[in-house]
């Protein structure tokens, strides 16, 4: 994987970082306490890298992920088709990012569907594994994946579950075809 440039960009939940290279993204970074900690977060990921302006390709991606965080219906927020450079990324890797790129805005799942979606059920805990090491998120969305009991699970961005809950939220998340997590508790109606 080689990156040739980065940049940040502000978003709804704080400024976050996109990296590219010849084949696609890099990577993408969530937003840390601050920029001043996102950008060396970046340096620190991608030190081959410059910071510079986007290209096309790049600030179209920048412009749906915008969209996706500030949680537009309007606007397209499904991210499964932006380029993404996994050539350093492990096999099993590869396959659950791909798996979560297919999962829409909103929609949840375990970790153990995930693995038993993959062919592997016994692995629910090499999924959370790989969801940890995502360079990608939000584009691989494993904000989207949570633990059997119905808890968030872990989270590696800075903030942890409450990021995590916080993308949820954007995104009107739901359970199965029940109200969203967080609609009011008489939207909700029983369960």
């Amino acid at each position: 994987m080689s990156t040739i440039g980065y940049t940040l960009f502000d978003t709804a939940i704080g400024p976050c970082g996109i990296a590219w290279g010849a084949s696609g993204l890099t990577g993408v970074q969530l937003p840390e306490e601050h920029a001043t900690a996102t950008r060396a977060r970046m340096e620190q990921r991608f030190p081959q890298a410059s910071a510079c302006a986007p290209p096309q390709h790049v600030q179209y991606a920048i412009d749906r992920i915008h969209a996706l965080l500030e949680g537009r219906p309007t606007a397209p927020t499904d991210l499964s088709d932006l380029p993404l450079d996994m050539s350093g990324v492990p096999p099993f890797h590869q396959r659950v990012y791909a798996l979560a790129r297919q999962m829409a805005p909103g929609e949840t799942t375990t970790y153990g569907a995930m693995a038993r979606r993959l062919g592997e059920p016994g692995a629910a805990r090499a999924v959370g594994q790989a969801l940890g090491h995502n360079p990608f998120a939000p584009v691989v969305p494993c904000h989207r994946i949570l633990a059997a009991d119905g808890r968030s699970g872990g989270f590696s961005a800075s903030g942890g579950a409450r990021t995590k809950l916080r993308l949820l939220e954007i995104e009107r998340a739901q359970f199965g075809d029940g109200p969203g997590l967080f609609d009011e508790p008489a939207q909700r109606g029983t369960r």
